[in-house]
C-alpha cells in the first residue's frame, strides 16, 4: 500500500523582544506535538497551517492567539521568510514572519501541544530547533528571504 503524502502552506512567526526570540517547546509525544513534520520536543515558533481563504496576516494572527494568548494586528507582521520543508510523508511551504508590535505575555494556552514559551538570545538558541523554525532564524540572520 502506499503511503499517503500531505502538501500544504504553514508558518511560523518570528516575535522579537529585546533581541530575545519567543520560542515553545514542543510536546515530547508525536501524538501531541501535532505537526506533518513531526518535530516532538522541539523548540518552535508559535505558527501553524494556513487555513483556505486565510491571509498570511490573518493565519499568523490567528495562531499566535491560540497559541500564546498575545494579541496583534495584521499590519503588525511583515514576510521574511520562504522555505521549502519537506519530510519523508509531507511536504510543507513555510511562510516566516516577523511581529512587529503585540499586546499581552505569552502563555501556554495549549499544553498537549506546547509545553512552555521561553525568550531565547538569537546567538544562544535551545537545541534542538523544529527545522522549520530554525531555517526562517537562519534566512534572519542571513538577511534572505529564500534559500534552499
Amino acid at each position: 500500500m502506499e503511503q499517503i503524502k500531505k502538501m500544504g502552506i504553514g508558518f511560523g512567526v518570528m516575535v522579537l523582544r529585546d533581541g530575545k526570540v519567543l520560542l515553545g517547546q514542543r510536546h515530547i509525544d508525536p501524538a501531541k506535538a501535532d505537526s506533518e513534520l513531526h518535530g516532538e520536543g522541539t523548540w518552535t515558533m508559535p505558527g501553524g497551517k494556513l487555513h483556505f481563504g486565510e491571509s498570511f496576516e490573518e493565519g499568523a494572527r490567528r495562531e499566535v492567539l491560540e497559541e500564546t494568548g498575545v494579541v496583534i494586528k495584521a499590519d503588525d507582521l511583515e514576510v521574511i521568510s520562504l522555505t521549502n520543508d519537506i519530510v519523508p510523508d509531507a511536504h510543507f511551504v513555510t511562510i516566516g514572519m516577523i511581529l512587529k508590535e503585540y499586546r499581552g505575555e505569552a502563555q501556554v494556552m495549549e499544553p498537549d501541544e506546547i509545553t512552555q514559551w521561553e525568550w531565547f538570545p538569537l546567538d544562544q538558541l535551545p537545541s534542538p530547533l523544529f527545522p522549520p523554525s530554525q531555517k526562517i532564524l537562519d534566512n534572519f540572520k542571513e538577511g534572505k528571504l529564500y534559500k534552499n
